[in-house]
């Protein structure tokens, strides 16, 4: 950064998350001796227009930004460095869809500029192409400072002993109970928003779903509503079940953050418990303040999601306990193994960043499978190897193309017609050797009361995808209440 803007050209630092900008604007003022220009959702209106004016006259020399900031009109852009490149979060899912490290590699190559692609856990796609030769690859040997990589270990819960209705192994509750004694701080991570996944009832065995998605309600119990993750609905948590009317009898099942919370406070009763979820700060800056608060020692036991995997720098955090290492790895989504591997080592590497070192114990019921075995094991290396030989068996991406059709209508009878008719239609798709299959309900089949139905595209490297897509997409005008989108290189196939 220092060389790029020596010379007088300006930088583009990408984050995934909106709260990790603060303590990163922080290192950057020491360093340079002038706070970055910010560009991200948190960003007013005012602010966010002055900041566009200033990149394109060149006034702002360096900027640090979601994944947005890639389309500001930079003058003389001369670096990208997208931080976490990994991160899920660099790919934009709604509206325009784009893959923002994709995106900032091309931009790159458009105005002669160097990217960075920085990780601790760096995608299948990058490794590969540092293994082919494309890209430049520099290993960092050792952590920053003092700090040390923390140490990992498995609690088998086959052979805990734990009341249904809990989910703190006592191996980790021992193991807290001496950080609190030390004066460290300890994070327990469960990647679940909310209280309870599902609310059943004791009765029926109704569960309470949303009403305009296929998808179950999600119990916020501090928010004391039940809210729908796909479609962001939410209403009162009721008295009686909805179905049969009966009082009383409406459970929740399974963990959120919140629940681990009320067994954290009843586990430790003298701990102060932070609770880290997007979905209970009002605002970026209230996140943010909050994590500066746990960084300065503000809290014993963090209680966090995905959102504290992300390079937040706790020095006081010796311990990280993972409820349930074995979440991510169920489901049909090809890059599972990869994805729990990336954000168990992310998550486990919060302990011991500064002068005493960290302990990392991730709960599972199948220590013997690979994935968990790697991440003990810390052979990045050989897990990247395996992970690209299945991938390269199957002609998946890296070795393959693929590309996601996503139709949806109000009307399932016509979203399935017109899927049906596109798929019978493949002669241009068949031409550069692609298959079709589909068309399939969506695994969440519904979303704001429009029916989903996905047709998925797969293809040879080096086949010229896009051009036969749009002549084959081409053949058919969808109907009126019909949206089509395609997702090239999908991350995610709900």
């Amino acid at each position: 950064m220092a060389e790029c803007l020596a010379m007088g050209r300006q930088a583009l630092v990408l984050l995934p998350e909106i709260a990790l900008t603060a303590e990163f604007l922080t290192r950057v003022e020491a360093r340079f001796g002038a706070r970055p220009a910010e560009w991200h959702s948190g960003a007013t209106q005012t602010e966010r227009r002055r900041l566009w004016r200033m990149v394109g006259q060149g006034d702002a020399q360096l900027v640090v930004g979601a994944r947005s900031a890639l389309f500001l009109p930079f003058r003389d852009l001369g670096l990208i460095v997208v931080d976490e490149e990994h991160d899920s979060s660099y790919k934009q899912e709604d509206g325009v869809l784009y893959n923002a490290r994709d995106m900032a590699v091309l931009r790159a190559s458009l105005c002669s500029a160097q990217v960075v692609l920085a990780s601790a856990t760096p995608s299948l796609e990058s490794w590969v192409n540092a293994e082919a030769g494309k890209y430049a690859r520099i290993d960092l040997g050792a952590r920053f400072g003092v700090a040390e990589l923390p140490e990992m270990r498995a609690i088998d819960m086959r052979a805990e002993t734990l009341p249904g209705d809990q989910w703190i192994a006592p191996t980790l509750a021992g193991a807290v109970k001496a950080r609190l004694a030390a004066g460290e701080q300890s994070l327990l991570f469960l990647n679940r928003r909310g209280y309870a996944p599902v609310t059943i009832c004791r009765a029926c065995g109704h569960q309470i779903g949303c009403e305009h998605c296929d998808a179950r309600m999600v119990e916020h119990r501090f928010l004391k509503r039940l809210v729908c993750h796909q479609c962001g609905a939410s209403r009162p948590i009721p008295l009686a079940c909805p179905s049969c009317g009966v009082e009383g009898k409406l459970a929740p099942v399974g963990p959120g953050v919140e629940r681990l919370a009320e067994e954290v406070a009843a586990k430790f009763p003298a701990a102060r418990v932070a609770v880290l979820s997007s979905d209970l700060f009002g605002s970026a800056r209230a996140l943010k303040a909050r994590i500066l608060e746990i960084a300065e020692g503000g809290a014993d036991i963090i209680i966090g999601t995905q959102l504290v995997a992300k390079g937040h720098n706790f020095p006081l955090l010796t311990l990280v306990g993972v409820i349930d290492a074995d979440l991510g790895l169920q489901g049909s989504d090809l890059r599972a193994a990869e994805r729990t591997f990336q954000l168990m080592r992310q998550v486990a590497g919060r302990a011991g960043r500064g002068a005493k070192a960290g302990v990392a114990l991730l709960q599972t019921f199948q220590p013997e499978h690979a994935v968990i075995r790697a991440i003990l094991g810390g052979d990045e290396e050989g897990f990247w190897r395996a992970e690209a030989a299945e991938r390269r068996a199957a002609g998946m991406p890296p070795y393959g193309r693929m590309a996601g059709i996503i139709l949806s209508s109000p009307d399932l009878q016509v979203v399935f017609d017109f899927g049906a008719e596109l798929a019978r239609r493949d002669g241009p798709l068949r031409r550069i050797g692609a298959q079709v299959w589909g068309p399939a309900p969506a695994p969440i089949a519904r979303v704001r009361g429009r029916h989903r139905v996905r047709l998925l595209v797969k293809a040879d490297k080096a086949a010229p995808l896009q051009a036969a897509l749009a002549e084959w997409i081409a053949q058919l005008k969808p109907p009126n209440n019909l949206r089509l989108a395609v997702d090239i290189d999908p991350q995610s196939f709900l």
